[in-house]
């Protein structure tokens, strides 16, 4: 029963990030201009940023959605599914993505914290492989197990 809250847990709180994601990335204009009211470098590089802040919102919603289609899957006890491997690669990939739009955005304006995004969703993109292996391998095991029966 825990691990059932827990997993209905995360799911909502997948949905409200990406909720809250798209009303995030759908404000960067005004944001960004604001916050460039007080920092100089941000100002001085709006329309750049508001671009690639853009791309990297939508693919972290991209990612998200993911997550949250994985998470359907595991609340139905149902996960080990050629789809979740889908997602898997899936989220491997725009987390590569962001990785590559990281680095050109740090040309842009380096910081502290997109060096972080940067590993982070490295790790993020290797683990998604990883796991979809993992994920395909239990789904092999799982239909040739159903074949048995």
């Amino acid at each position: 029963m825990k691990k059932q809250n827990l997993t209905k847990g995360t799911k909502y709180f997948l949905d409200f990030m990406f909720y809250c994601g798209i009303l995030v990335t759908a404000s960067l204009p005004l944001s960004v201009k604001w916050i460039g009211q007080y920092v100089e470098e941000i100002g001085a590089h709006y329309g750049e940023l508001v671009i690639i802040y853009f791309v990297l919102g939508i693919a972290a919603l991209v990612i998200i959605r993911e997550l949250r289609r994985i998470f359907t899957t595991v609340l139905r006890e149902d996960c080990f599914v050629t789809d979740n491997v889908g997602s898997l690669h899936k989220m491997a990939k725009w987390s590569f993505f962001i990785v590559l739009l990281s680095v050109v955005r740090s040309i842009v304006y380096l910081t502290i914290a997109m060096l972080v995004v940067i590993l982070v969703f490295t790790i993020a993109g290797l683990f998604s492989e990883v796991l979809a292996s993992v994920f395909e391998e239990a789904v092999r095991y799982k239909e040739e197990n159903d074949l048995t029966i």
